[in-house]
């Protein structure tokens, strides 16, 4: 009997643990949110890791030409100067609004409170959170805590969802 009490109030702290988890990050998230639909970019900013995102798309771009020599080696070439355009160009803002819209935060829509947002937040095993778009569905975007803010840190969607609307 002993055991099954020390073993569910194990289960129920780490329960509790991972839900103050959420709970945190859903309060930047829903910053992050509010700068994107505001176009706010110096609190989109304090809540994007810049370089973290650089990385992810320096390997994406390494995996997308990495089969061709000829285009491998330009991209080498290119690469750090193209990371830093993309960044400048696509992490901003008015690109993340399409990603949003996945969510179903349209600029005209009200953002929900971070107790709403913390219940589409999923607790990874590395200790990252990612939104979902419903209980059990895909990572979209990963937030990871950084000096005590919640950043995005990875972006797991399609390419095609960063881009501007004009």
């Amino acid at each position: 009997m002993r055991r099954l009490i020390l073993a569910v109030t194990a289960v129920l702290t780490l329960t509790a643990c991972a839900t103050a988890q959420k709970l945190g990050a859903a309060s930047d998230v829903h910053a992050l949110l509010i700068s994107i639909r505001d176009n706010d970019t110096t609190t989109f900013d304090a809540h994007v890791d810049h370089e973290a995102l650089k990385a992810e798309l320096q390997s994406r771009l390494t995996d997308a030409v990495g089969k061709n020599k000829n285009t491998r080696d330009l991209a080498a070439l290119l690469g750090p100067s193209v990371l830093e355009m993309a960044d400048q160009a696509l992490v901003r803002p008015k690109t993340f609004r399409m990603v949003a819209e996945h969510y179903g935060y349209k600029p005209d829509t009200q953002i929900p409170g971070p107790i709403v947002i913390s219940q589409a937040l999923k607790t990874l095993p590395d200790g990252r959170v990612c939104a979902t778009k419903k209980k059990d569905g895909p990572c979209l975007i990963v937030f990871t805590k950084e000096q005590g803010v919640w950043k995005l840190t990875s972006f797991e969607g399609e390419s095609s969802m960063l881009r501007l609307k004009l």
